[in-house]
């Protein structure tokens, strides 16, 4: 199967997945979020270039980890703790991914606007965190890590790879920083959809830059 056929089945089940989510039925749910990241691991599987077999790996070992959350998150349930460790563990799988190919690139400006970025979200989040302060803390350094690493790859080879990881990277910064607001500060319209929306295309995109 194609990475375009792969792709549209991917935005299918995505909006789907969206559309359950506002009007039901929930089962719809429990199979189109899971459908979604499985459909995008395949597509992260199309490489068959071996000098990026390792850096593959370690994307389809992140968006295995964030399909093991997404599970954790959408449970009866909800186990927000295991997922967000989930996720943690994606975002290492990704760090370490883009730090593969050995680049030496380390943009101070982009690290100086994600650090002022994480340290508003948290001075936003933290009366409303309770025990959670701490790996709330905890995730948020390694999506902006991430989210640097991503940079620094692309400014080092300046690839169509590397750009659309970047822009996967920056898609689930938005994604989450979504999430975190709508979970902690209060809700807001139209919230479900931007956060699957982003956080769908921000998966694409890595799987994509393999």
């Amino acid at each position: 199967m194609t990475t375009a056929v792969l792709s549209l089945l991917v935005l299918a089940s995505a909006l789907l997945n969206i559309r359950a989510e506002y009007k039901g039925p929930r089962r719809q749910v429990y199979v189109f979020k899971p459908l979604t990241v499985v459909l995008v691991i395949l597509i992260a599987l199309q490489t068959k270039h071996t000098t990026a077999m390792h850096y593959r790996q370690l994307i389809v070992a992140g968006l295995l980890f964030s399909l093991a959350g997404d599970v954790f998150l959408m449970l009866p349930r909800e186990r927000f703790v295991a997922g967000l460790v989930c996720f943690l563990f994606a975002h290492l799988c990704y760090i370490a991914a883009f730090t593969t190919d050995g680049a030496r690139v380390f943009s101070v400006w982009g690290a100086v606007i994600l650090v002022l970025y994480g340290a508003l979200m948290l001075r936003v989040l933290w009366p409303h965190l309770g025990k959670l302060k701490a790996p709330v803390s905890v995730y948020v350094a390694a999506i902006l890590l991430m989210a640097w690493q991503a940079l620094n790859r692309w400014l080092a080879a300046g690839e169509a790879g590397g750009a659309l990881a970047l822009a996967g990277a920056l898609l689930f910064v938005a994604s989450d920083s979504a999430l975190a607001w709508n979970r902690f500060r209060g809700e807001f319209k139209g919230a479900q959809g931007f956060v699957l929306g982003t956080y769908f295309a921000a998966q694409w995109l890595i799987a994509l830059s393999t």
